[in-house]
């Protein structure tokens, strides 16, 4: 593969060059700012902290391929969403389900690969690239239910999580149909709905995590 080949994806981009996307590029400054909000709250909480990280991470990797427009961006784009994804599965079967670790890793690993697979498969190829992460939502509405009696405020977290990446997807997917009619497509609004639901997820996984070590507490742990 050449990593230097110049790759036109979105409405916005009309030519190359860094600044050929500019809406899509600077709304990436969301991904910054609600990693910033979280980076304190997420103080004493490992895999809260690590993915705020990845959040900053994510806007970072996206910001670099709506300048660059090239393979390795488009890797450092990508490459940060798959490890929040997977972090946030895990701390879900470990930290919500109450698997042990290796049970949690394990069931992450089938779960993550069965996105991959849906995601890739015909079932959402009316939604173009975009169909990559339609499992996802799926995913999360899945916990929602599954936690809706034994822990019902996660579940409601959890469930405005999956509609709002569900709202962000068809954004997402609507950039190359509504370009005729929006010169700088809907891309953007990927990003900024991405980042708020990002965000809001860390902060169910905070609250779970909180309420948790206060039961502890109560039981005199």
């Amino acid at each position: 593969m050449d990593w230097r080949t110049y790759i036109d994806g979105y409405c916005e981009r009309l030519e190359p060059g860094l600044w050929a996307e500019p809406i899509n590029a600077l709304t990436n400054l969301a991904f910054l700012i609600v990693a910033a909000l979280l980076w304190r709250p997420s103080r004493g909480v490992p895999v809260a902290r690590a993915l705020v990280l990845i959040l900053g991470l994510i806007g970072i990797g996206s910001g670099l391929f709506h300048t660059f427009a090239e393979p390795w961006a488009g890797l450092a784009d990508v490459l940060p969403i798959a490890v929040y994804v997977a972090l946030y599965i895990f701390a879900a079967n470990r930290d919500y389900l109450g698997f042990g670790t290796w049970a949690a890793l394990g069931i992450t690993a089938l779960e993550f690969a069965a996105i991959a697979a849906v995601g890739s498969s015909p079932v959402f190829a009316w939604l173009g690239g975009s169909g990559a992460y339609a499992p996802i939502p799926c995913i999360i509405a899945l916990y929602a239910l599954i936690l809706a009696r034994s822990a019902p405020a996660t579940a409601r977290g959890l469930a405005i999580g999956a509609a709002l990446l569900a709202l962000s997807i068809t954004f997402r997917a609507l950039d190359a149909p509504l370009c005729g009619t929006l010169p700088f497509g809907t891309h953007f609004l990927w990003h900024i709905l991405n980042a708020l639901m990002l965000g809001h997820m860390i902060r169910v996984y905070l609250a779970r995590i909180a309420e948790a070590r206060l039961a502890g507490r109560a039981d005199g742990r």
